[in-house]
């Protein structure tokens, strides 16, 4: 009988639009190298930006929330795996599969740690250092709470990693350290990349609904834009990304060299043509996605110690990382005008790319870790007491808040 895998999407995959989409089309391509049936279904309404999963053989199914027709579907189906996208489609979902298919294997994939995330975004607000009074937060509560319910969490980064593992002391056995998934980069594709005399001006790229890029976007308009342009007089920093409000179509300004492109339909172009990609990032959590196309596309890049955060490990950086702007400016303007310091942070993103992130190595592992969970997942679930514990009490308030909306929304 076909292995067959349920992804319950928080949103349809839009590969071109974000990191998570992307993140979303490699675990897909992981499963189907395994042979599983694959079944997407999502509450979301598609945008224009959907990958057509249909065209990869992967069916597509739209579910509504607070309705016990997914419970029909889900038995009817009898997946092996269910794997929630973010640990909102595990509130919403997971008591259902739980009732509905007790056997299957319920696995995360969160993106990155929402909880991380906000908690930042509140630090920056207040103007005050991140600790832990911002970390525990009231996501935080539901997040960790969905991971132990869970049998398996996919974690994108090792910094998250450790917060969950030292902060959160959820244990070992729950966490799968699982980064973007990408190929080798061999060096016929490198020697065929546009080299430093080809390419001009400045890149940055990032889906604009994510609060992070935005703040991104801004910080380099009103702060570090105008003391590049003061060393650099003609340079022109080309702003790409999905789903540009007016707010951020407000920020064009052609006199000054600060250019919102738009929509990428092809990343790869766009980073090979510019010089140096800026990724200023002063909250947020996760793996930057375009630090990784920059890499892919041999592109150096300053960063912050926020957007490199996971991303290079022990490895030297494919460009520099800087949180001060003055610093963070001198080194752009050395990585622009200085052709062998550019060569050698390019071939850093390679070994980068090449070492940390190899496809082959880490989808072994988590094939060797569902056989494993697959084996064990009873005994598993026996000593896993605080899981049962949160499945009886908070489960079940998820639970009855969703079949009283149900019942609400009959006589509406």
């Amino acid at each position: 009988m076909a292995k067959k895998i349920l992804i319950i999407g928080f949103v349809w995959p839009e590969p071109k639009s974000s990191a998570a989409g992307s993140r979303m089309m490699q675990l897909i391509y992981f499963f189907q190298s395994k042979e599983y049936q694959i079944t997407f279904a999502s509450p979301c309404a598609k945008s224009e930006n959907a990958f057509n999963l249909n065209s990869i053989g992967v069916n597509q199914v739209t579910i509504e929330l607070n309705h016990s027709s997914f419970d029909v579907f889900i038995k009817e189906l009898n997946p092996h795996i269910v794997l929630f996208d973010r640990f909102m489609m595990e509130e919403q979902f997971g008591w259902r599969v739980t009732e509905q298919c007790p056997d299957a294997m319920r696995i995360i994939d969160t993106e990155d740690l929402h909880c991380l995330r906000k908690g930042r975004l509140q630090a920056f607000k207040d103007g005050k250092p991140f600790d832990n009074s911002y970390l525990f937060n009231d996501i935080a509560k539901r997040e960790i709470a969905s991971i132990y319910r869970s049998d398996l969490s996919l974690i994108i980064s090792e910094a998250e990693m450790n917060i969950l593992k030292n902060d959160f002391k959820v244990p070992d056995d729950l966490l799968v350290y699982l980064p973007f998934l990408l190929e080798t980069i061999p060096e016929a594709t490198i020697q065929k990349l546009p080299k430093f005399e080809e390419r001009n001006h400045f890149v940055t790229i990032g889906n604009f609904l994510h609060e992070p890029n935005y703040n991104a976007v801004l910080y380099l308009k009103e702060t570090i834009w105008p003391l590049i342009r003061k060393q650099i007089p003609k340079a022109e920093l080309h702003i790409y990304g999905a789903y540009a409000s007016q707010k951020v179509n407000q920020l064009h300004n052609e006199k000054e060299g600060f250019l919102i492109k738009g929509f990428a339909d092809d990343v790869n172009e766009v980073m090979q043509h510019a010089k140096v990609c800026l990724a200023p990032i002063r909250f947020g959590a996760g793996l930057k996605g375009k630090l990784v196309d920059a890499m892919l596309n041999g592109t150096p890049c300053v960063t912050t110690s926020m957007g490199a955060e996971g991303m290079f490990g022990n490895l030297d950086a494919n460009g520099f990382i800087e949180n001060n702007p003055e610093d963070f400016t001198n080194k752009v303007v050395q990585l622009y005008e200085n052709e062998n310091l550019w060569n050698e942070k390019q071939k850093n993103g390679f070994q980068i790319i090449n070492n940390r992130f190899n496809k082959v190595e880490f989808q072994k592992k988590l094939a060797l870790i569902l056989e494993e969970t697959t084996e064990q997942l009873q005994n598993k679930r026996l000593n896993n007491f605080t899981a049962q514990m949160l499945q009886h009490h908070s489960m079940q308030s998820t639970k009855f808040m969703s079949k009283w909306i149900e019942e609400k929304n009959k006589t509406d």
